[in-house]
């Protein structure tokens, strides 16, 4: 009886602490059960249950605010609401026939407007098969926004029509990937994205959009099947439960956002950096400029760039998007032999020329040399200097601003003409080597440098040349040359085939009154041949050469002498079984 009575005596004694703890968890539970809902948001910002507005058209007013001009696609059920909203408000929607063209296309859009390029897919497949022309961009330093649609949240992972895990597809290939979980996101998720797209080295981001969040409240409310009114207490916390889930969608939906572009963070040399440089060049004799894509980013447009250059009087090779910045025939600078001029050079500037495999890898600096490296990435300024070059000064910053300043600061520097000298003579020797080959005629059938030496001619000064293709375009390098800034299109470090089609879309978008011009291997021409119907049917008028050799002449240059088959390198029609 003592033991029961003491049991009992500690229980009164404790009742209250216990009284206490059970409060403190179901208020504890309460709270958790409230903010795991969202029910005080919900409450104070309530949906507005019969609006006929939807998630698309904020989409649209945030991409009208950062100035796009144009969003291409390949229409899907998904994202619908985003191309309606979007040609409502003077967007135009430019469809291609495929997915992959459609990202090329605003691809080539941001390297000619230096502004955001946009593309809209469907989910699934439609996301997927864009995969190849994003890592184009990461690899090309394109600010390309690719949106992509999606299932409801609410059946993600439950076998939803087309369904998977696309942000953990792209997480490695665009600089920001999110999803948008409620209309009120749409904004502020847009508006970061397109400015990380744009910092520091630019390069492509992706924005999923679930399907409710851009369809209007009565529909996904249809949709996901909540009812006013349910019998039994299941049937009613699951109603419950699907109407809060709509009802935070669209909470807060409407009320007014900032909508405006944030201001991109572009790294910026010191004063420091640009003096050291210009003392080390200054002190040169053989001083030489090797000019990639990122010289042509924003802020500096293509003309100050231009002039800057010209003022250093550096002899110059010109890569990737920078081929054309100084004409068809500037004194200054080199198209051919750079190897030669290289081993020569005392000092030597990579304006966002990378020493990957374009360069050897740094193999073909000269070891003695001054090298000065400037990148706005860190990775690709110091790219194999751990094994075949050393830079002498690296400046983790904007390129174009970085050649302004500079120029300004060697305004009265001049180059040592018999260097310049040197380096025209070479190009003179080669010129006249290719005449020759030019020159041959074929036994059969057309010499390609003689129709590429025609072509020359034909192509008046505003044209944009699109090349996509290997050993076409291999030979076009040499003879072509571009007209001026921003007039050639390559896809750049990661040689993928199949950007012609959608490269000119964009180029004729952007420059509509250029002539467009695409070269095309007969191999590559089948990636993207289907987008001269996209072309036609919108009224976009381009122009195109295929050299037609009925092979992969660049890999079959290889392997026959190497192995003696050309097994897989012919296009032409075989009846061989074996």
């Amino acid at each position: 009886m003592n033991i029961i009575a003491d049991i009992a005596n500690t229980i009164i004694f404790y009742l209250p602490v216990f009284s206490l703890i059970i409060s403190g968890c179901i208020l504890f539970g309460l709270i958790f059960f409230l903010l795991k809902f969202n029910v005080f948001y919900i409450r104070l910002h309530k949906p507005e249950f019969e609006s006929k507005r939807f998630g698309g058209e904020i989409v649209a007013d945030v991409l009208r605010k950062h100035d796009v001009k144009f969003i291409f696609t390949l229409v899907g059920g998904h994202i619908s609401p985003i191309l309606v909203a979007a040609e409502r408000n003077s967007i135009r929607v430019v469809d291609t026939r495929h997915e992959a063209s459609a990202v090329f296309a605003a691809d080539a859009v941001a390297r000619l407007t230096g502004g955001i390029g946009v593309a809209a897919v469907t989910a699934g497949p439609g996301l997927t098969n864009t995969i190849t022309a994003i890592k184009n961009c990461q690899m090309a330093e394109t600010p390309v926004l690719l949106m992509g649609g999606a299932a409801a949240s609410i059946l993600k992972g439950r076998g939803a029509l087309q369904d998977i895990d696309q942000i953990g597809l792209f997480k490695s290939l665009c600089k920001f990937s999110a999803t948008v979980d409620t209309v009120r996101d749409i904004a502020p998720i847009l508006r970061t994205a397109i400015q990380i797209a744009q910092s520091g080295t630019p390069g492509p981001v992706f924005v999923e959009f679930p399907i409710d969040v851009l369809y209007p409240y009565h529909l996904v409310k249809k949709e996901v099947g909540a009812k006013n009114e349910s019998k039994g207490l299941m049937s009613k916390i699951v109603n419950w439960y699907l109407g809060n889930y709509v009802d935070n969608i669209f909470a807060g939906a409407w009320e007014q956002r900032d909508l405006a572009p944030l201001e991109p963070v572009i790294p910026l040399p010191s004063e420091n950096q640009v003096q050291r440089s210009a003392e080390v060049i200054s002190r040169a004799k053989r001083p030489l400029l090797l000019i990639g894509s990122q010289a042509l980013l924003p802020p500096v447009s293509a003309t100050e760039l231009r002039k800057a250059v010209e003022s250093l009087g550096i002899p110059s090779y010109l890569g990737g998007m920078a081929r054309g910045l100084l004409g068809r025939n500037s004194p200054i600078q080199g198209r051919h032999e750079r190897r030669s001029a290289l081993k020569e050079a005392d000092c030597v500037i990579l304006l966002g020329s990378v020493c990957d495999f374009r360069l050897s890898y740094g193999r073909v600096l000269p070891k003695r040399a001054s090298i000065i490296a400037v990148n706005r990435n860190a990775s690709q300024l110091y790219k194999n200097s751990d094994m075949f070059w050393k830079p002498t000064i690296a400046v983790q910053a904007d390129v174009g601003t970085f050649v302004k300043e500079l120029a300004s600061a060697l305004k009265d520097n001049i180059v040592d003409p018999t260097w310049v000298d040197t380096i025209r003579k070479r190009d003179e020797t080669r010129e006249a080597e290719i005449a020759k080959m030019v020159a041959v005629q074929g036994e059969t059938r057309l010499n390609p440098l003689k129709v590429l030496s025609e072509l020359e001619k034909q192509i008046p000064d505003d044209a944009i040349i699109v090349a996509d293709g290997g050993d076409f375009v291999g030979s076009a390098a040499y003879i072509l040359r571009p007209r001026g800034p921003l007039s050639w299109l390559d896809p750049g470090a990661f040689g993928t085939l199949g950007v012609g089609g959608g490269f000119a879309l964009g180029a004729k978008l952007a420059r509509p009154d250029s002539e467009v011009w695409i070269i095309w291997g007969d191999g590559s021409s089948g990636y993207s041949l289907a987008e001269v119907e996209a072309m036609n049917r919108q009224n976009l008028p381009c122009l195109a050469v295929i050299g037609n050799d009925a092979s992969w002449k660049q890999i079959a240059r290889e392997q026959v002498p190497l192995f003696n088959t050309d097994v897989a390198c012919s296009l032409s029609v075989s009846y061989n079984t074996h």
